[in-house]
């Protein structure tokens, strides 16, 4: 990550503002102007990040997104493939490894586990990050809630651990976990979470899913609810693409930590791969 990438979420998330008031079809100079930065500026702030215009980059922003993602984008989750597998997968230019966390470990709440975390700079603006020595369990983003409701939120899930702020041990993982490389994640959660987080890791970058589609993948096509709870309790937020599962409708539906991060993904994502 470099310094100004967390600096660029916050653009993005100040015109998601302005989008939603001005409507998607405002002009460079509007946009600019709403946002105190010179249309040259901002406009090489949008291509820094993403690599596309603003103009271009508005049609993804904007809520009908969704529903163009679930008519042209949507991914049929294979059974088979989703669930029950070992080891490895493609994720968004990402080779991913995981293992899960134990039924005793899992019961124990993280029993004489320990997590390293820290706060890094990403595309979205603040993260925290866990991780265990398998690999990264956790990965929150405090834009919308602040540091100390997210870290809360976090420790929590797993609330005999034992927590340490070493953010060095965990920054080889960060810095390739946003920059395409090769990682390792660990999955602590109770076994249908962890099968609805395995179907996740499925979904291309680019293309959604719908939670019913989720359930018939982990093999509970009426558990349809119970998968909204599980997506919503993943805990490695964008390396688990939860961001990518929406309603048959369209709509976004929920994200933990807030929908326009949802929704600035989705837009990241989208613009990416058609750049």
């Amino acid at each position: 990550m470099t310094e100004d990438t967390g600096y660029h979420y916050h653009v993005i998330r100040r015109a998601l503002d302005v989008i939603d008031q001005g409507g998607p079809h405002l002009s460079l100079e509007q946009l600019a102007g709403e946002m105190g930065m010179s249309p040259a500026h901002f406009q090489r702030v949008f291509s820094n990040w993403v690599g596309v215009s603003p103009k271009k980059y508005q049609q993804y922003l904007t809520l009908e997104h969704a529903k163009s993602l679930l008519a042209d984008q949507f991914t049929t989750l294979d059974t088979a493939n989703a669930v029950g597998m070992s080891g490895s997968s493609r994720l968004h230019d990402l080779f991913v490894g995981w293992e899960g966390m134990t039924p005793g470990e899992f019961s124990k709440g993280g029993k004489d586990l320990s997590i390293n975390y820290g706060w890094f700079d990403s595309p979205f603006g603040e993260a925290l990050v866990m991780g265990t020595s398998r690999g990264i369990c956790g990965m929150a983003f405090s834009e919308e809630f602040g540091r100390e409701k997210t870290f809360s939120d976090m420790a929590t899930r797993w609330p005999n651990a034992n927590f340490s702020e070493q953010p060095d041990a965990l920054d080889t993982w960060v810095q390739d976990a946003f920059h395409g490389h090769a990682i390792k994640l660990h999955l602590m959660g109770a076994p249908f979470q962890v099968k609805v987080w395995e179907a996740l890791i499925q979904i291309p970058s680019g293309k959604v899913t719908t939670y019913s589609e989720i359930a018939e993948a982990v093999g509970n096509p009426k558990a349809v609810r119970a998968v909204g709870t599980a997506v919503g309790k993943n805990p490695i937020s964008w390396l688990i693409p939860c961001h990518r599962a929406i309603r048959k409708s369209g709509g976004l539906g929920g994200y933990h930590w807030g929908l326009p991060i949802k929704r600035a993904m989705l837009a990241f994502e989208s613009a990416r791969a058609e750049a």
